[in-house]
């Protein structure tokens, strides 16, 4: 076992500059001379991951390379759309709207979820609003069940355990809007041959927090390598907008807005980041505890559900399988 004294947040300190040439000197060479692309298109949401990839793209391949897309639906919250809007501004680069709340409900997305809801929550219906939690499993060794927090039109909050048939059912609806933004944006990528830019970091892609052939699908994502406090080094070095850097991340799918701590990682951010890398680099759990003021119980709690959710993701990462390997020459 490794000995770390002196393991705290400043071990993921990384020389900004020094990144950035890096990967603008990367993407170039993926996009022109690898895949054959014109430029880089993107979806920008208004969150740290994506205006930070727009901007690595723009420093490698220049605005007139670049293409944002903003694709709201009946969920989105509006602050989402401005903020995207407001780094696509700064970056100077071209945009377009695809508002693709008809084609969710055409593919019945909206309909196929209240439908899973009222199995749990039978009132459920037209002015409600919801979003699915997890309980704290950091202090708690109880296992990974979803709660259903809905408003009614009231305002009346209710809470109610999901099913695993209703889990499933709401988040297969919902996985209907980030694959439809995928096909939008391999639209604009066909339409203008560039490539798609993914958004991921190292964080989401290890723990599986990302749909699969939806916004787990890219040609290049250059970011997947960096922990999410290592993306908020390089917003600063890239002049993102410092509203952008201070808003908490958010997964702005569900109406009532909703955190990625409580969906999906249970800590804040900082702290995965830090157990992330202690469990990649066998770093104690008695530093990681004095690094992330957990105990070692819950250390070793957050370890487990690191190597729990990094074994479910392989299904996301895998690739389709083929019985017998085609000869192509």
């Amino acid at each position: 076992m490794k000995t770390s004294p002196h393991f705290s947040a400043e071990t993921l300190r990384i020389d900004p500059e020094e990144t950035v040439a890096h990967l603008e000197t990367a993407i170039r060479d993926i996009v022109a001379r690898q895949l054959r692309r014109k430029g880089a298109v993107l979806g920008l949401s208004g969150g740290i991951d994506s205006s930070v990839t727009a901007a690595l793209c723009v420093r490698a391949l220049g605005p007139d390379r670049v293409i944002g897309l903003f694709m709201p639906e009946a969920d989105t919250s509006p602050e989402s759309l401005r903020l995207g809007k407001l780094v696509a501004d700064s970056l100077g680069v071209r945009t377009f709207m695809e508002d693709i709340t008809g084609m969710l409900d055409a593919a019945g997305c909206y309909r196929r979820r209240d439908e899973a809801i009222r199995m749990v929550l039978p009132e459920y219906g037209e002015g409600y609003r919801c979003k699915i939690v997890l309980p704290d499993l950091v202090d708690n060794d109880g296992y990974s069940i979803f709660f259903l927090v809905a408003q009614s039109p009231a305002g009346t909050e209710k809470r109610a355990r999901l099913t695993v048939e209703a889990y499933r059912g709401i988040v297969a609806a919902t996985n209907c809007k980030q694959r439809t933004r995928k096909l939008i944006e391999y639209y604009y990528a066909d339409r203008f041959q560039m490539a798609v830019a993914g958004t991921p970091n190292l964080l989401e892609y290890d723990q599986g927090f990302f749909v699969k052939n939806g916004d787990g699908a890219a040609d290049f994502k250059p970011i997947a390598h960096l922990y999410k406090s290592q993306v908020y080094q390089l917003a600063g070095y890239l002049g993102v907008p410092e509203e952008i850097r201070m808003r908490a991340p958010t997964t702005d799918t569900y109406s009532l807005q909703q955190s990625q701590e409580e969906f999906y990682f249970s800590l804040p951010l900082e702290k995965m980041d830090l157990c992330l890398y202690a469990r990649n680099h066998d770093i104690p759990a008695a530093d990681v505890g004095a690094a992330t003021g957990l105990t070692p119980a819950q250390v070793a709690r957050v370890f487990s559900l690191i190597d729990s959710r990094r074994a479910a993701a392989r299904y996301l990462h895998q690739g389709p399988m083929l019985i017998d390997a085609p000869e192509i020459i």
